[in-house]
């Protein structure tokens, strides 16, 4: 194994000559909304969700090495088309399987029909497939359940970037949930201040985000560079993939941070951390593994096996030649068949209750 000397950087020393981005070049106006934006393609608010025709969604995406990719962002590069709704999909049974829940503990409490004269409201950013959010709409039908993403996904959905600013969300949530959307996020300690802002008194925050490392058999991390192309190959692949989503200015470590910035949030409370390991490459095989566990194994091998697929518009939209790509993919695939070197990637949860009463300094803070 590499030490820990490495940055981001050395990804280009398996580029052609690609020179690293400058902040300018990786710069977002996080003052402006998205009504300043373009706001043909917004809603004026939570009750009127944006939704388009099929003509239309043909302009929310490209093809790229394959794939489908949304147009709106150039910050988020993993596919949006039907492959990767369906891999989203089983992900969402794996997290179901994994927690052992659909919802974090204060959800039935905080979106019970139990106030007079108020609609609870939940609002999903990032809603990939939108299995989550209409999960919560069969389970909280008297609720306002609204779905926002870059593209238009199974579930109608509001078309947003929400690097672009939340403002118009202040103050109509019980519930603001958002998991695995850090590749594409800027400033994603901005928008734990921003989504707290658009929950309403004792409303619910819930995020959840991979680390994109890699762990073995005890939980350690996995520590390896870019300038060398060995094993251990899903380890090495997740470096890679780190690397490429810095490279366009995404926050590849915010689920490292996600306990600090909300507990250190003045207007939180009741701040719960939590942290599930999923085995990328399982343990090596074991005649007592029960069926459940090897159904399990299964449904997590095929998840991996397409979030590979997925990586790569990313991972090759960062000048990284195809052989090196295909090199790592095999090895990768090659390391779940044998499963003799066990690997972990680690999700870290949070969740916490807004306060009723909001620390006055706070309030008068700039909202952008």
């Amino acid at each position: 194994m590499d030490g820990d000397s490495d940055t981001e950087s050395d990804i280009y020393s398996v580029r052609s000559g690609l020179p690293p981005p400058s902040e300018s070049d990786m710069s977002m106006a996080s003052s402006l909304t998205s009504y300043e934006v373009d706001p043909s393609i917004r809603s004026a608010s939570p009750q009127s969700v944006f939704s388009v025709t099929d003509s239309m969604q043909a302009n929310f995406q490209r093809q790229e090495y394959g794939r489908g990719l949304q147009t709106y962002s150039e910050l988020y590069r993993l596919p949006a088309d039907e492959e990767e709704l369906e891999r989203l999909d089983k992900q969402h049974t794996i997290f179901v399987d994994l927690m052992g829940e659909k919802y974090v503990p204060p959800m039935e409490s905080v979106m019970a029909d139990d106030v007079p004269g108020e609609t609870k409201a939940c609002l999903d950013l990032g809603c990939g497939s939108g299995s989550w959010i209409m999960d919560v709409a069969r389970d909280f039908p008297h609720c306002s359940a609204v779905a926002v993403d870059l593209i238009p996904m199974q579930s109608p959905s509001e078309v947003d970037d929400v690097n672009l600013g939340l403002e118009h969300f202040y103050g109509d949530f019980n519930v603001v949930h958002a998991r695995l959307i850090s590749s594409g996020i800027k400033d994603y300690h901005l928008l734990v201040d921003q989504m707290c802002r658009a929950l309403r008194p004792h409303g619910l925050l819930d995020i959840s985000e991979f680390d994109f490392h890699i762990y073995d058999k005890d939980h350690k991390r996995i520590e390896l560079g870019t300038h060398e192309i060995a094993p251990p190959w899903w380890a090495r692949w997740m470096t890679f993939l780190a690397a490429s989503i810095k490279h366009i200015g995404g926050d590849a470590d915010a689920a490292t941070h996600l306990l600090e910035w909300v507990s250190s949030n003045p207007s939180f409370e009741d701040v719960v951390y939590r942290e599930f390991w999923l085995p990328i490459v399982p343990p090596p095989y074991s005649p007592t593994e029960s069926e459940a566990t090897r159904r399990f194994y299964r449904k997590m091998k095929e998840n991996t096996s397409a979030f590979l697929g997925a990586g790569r518009p990313l991972l090759l939209g960062s000048d990284l030649p195809v052989e090196l790509v295909d090199t790592l993919e095999q090895g990768a695939l090659r390391e779940m068949d044998e499963r003799k070197i066990t690997q972990y990637t680690r999700l870290q949860c949070v969740y916490a209750r807004k306060k009723s009463t909001l620390d006055a300094n706070w309030m008068r803070a700039p909202k952008n």
